[in-house]
């Protein structure tokens, strides 16, 4: 069996002491959706950082297509492949639209590639070509999304993770976000979601986790997932396995 695009083995991280993950183990195959779910503390978001390299591990191993990256510095992480959509979009309010999307690209030096990959997103996003060289402090929670998301893409991602991208978004939003989610699975890329969304996370998964106080403790199938009482109850309100995949 070939090995998964992104193998988190026994992976713990401390801050001071409090412990943010505990032996947490995740396997995430080229083109898969991944959903993490858990809790505000469960200790995703930290998942994250630490694949990132924007925070240390204090034991275990992440290895990103089949190599070791446990010790290589962020930029080399994100040169390889590996982006983040953070959590709060963290978009420069104070730069333009088309400034925040060149911080995307800031590693590459191919630039006729770039602006033709930025014409793309302007197609794609036409309100954010509309106002590209208004500040970015414009647009909506929901255009910010985009405008992340472009930004992700600009930078050339194997791996995209996402952090809590729903959050603060309009319905409307909400289900462009996931249709287009969708989309760029579809077309390739692997991603690995954070989503308060139990719901709609569940719906586009291949695989889902769950974290509990830093700990694995459900794995599987989302449809299998979806079953399980201890999610049900804690996650999905009692929805019912056809609600979820519906």
């Amino acid at each position: 069996m070939s090995a998964p695009l992104l193998e988190v083995a026994n992976l713990s991280v401390s801050y001071g002491r409090v412990a943010a993950l505990r032996d947490v183990t995740i396997r995430v195959e080229q083109g898969q959706i991944v959903a993490v779910l858990g809790a505000n503390g469960a200790g995703k978001s930290t998942l994250l950082l630490t694949v990132l390299g924007a925070v240390k591990s204090s034991g275990g191993d992440i290895y990103f297509a089949g190599e070791p990256v446990t010790q290589r510095p962020m930029h080399r992480r994100v040169g390889g492949g590996i982006v983040l959509v953070p959590e709060g979009r963290q978009i420069l309010i104070s730069m333009t639209i088309e400034e925040n999307l060149l911080i995307g690209a800031h590693l590459r030096k191919d630039t006729k590639v770039v602006r033709r990959e930025i014409e793309a997103i302007y197609d794609r996003f036409p309100n954010l070509a509309n106002r590209k060289d208004h500040l970015a402090s414009c647009l909506s929670g929901g255009e910010q999304q985009m405008l992340a998301v472009g930004r992700a893409m600009l930078a050339r991602p194997r791996l995209m993770m996402m952090d809590e991208p729903s959050l603060g978004l309009s319905p409307l939003f909400i289900s462009r976000l996931f249709d287009l989610i969708k989309e760029f699975n579809r077309d390739g890329l692997t991603i690995l979601l954070i989503e308060q969304n139990t719901g709609k996370a569940l719906s586009v998964a291949h695989h889902a986790v769950v974290l509990e106080l830093g700990r694995v403790v459900l794995d599987g199938e989302p449809a299998k997932l979806a079953q399980d009482p201890r999610l049900q109850e804690a996650y999905l309100g009692g929805a019912t396995p056809e609600k979820i995949s519906g």
